[in-house]
């Protein structure tokens, strides 16, 4: 029965997080990503 619950749980996590991950505005905009800060070599 636990190890049921746990991989219906992690596997629903992993499904969430990976719908998400599908609906942000910037995956398909190379130019939405925030840039980097530029290292300053002292």
């Amino acid at each position: 029965m636990i190890d049921n619950f746990a991989l219906a749980v992690s596997h629903g996590l992993m499904i969430l997080i990976f719908w998400r991950l599908l609906k942000r505005p910037d995956l398909d905009r190379e130019d939405a990503a925030p840039k980097p800060p530029r290292r300053r070599d002292a």
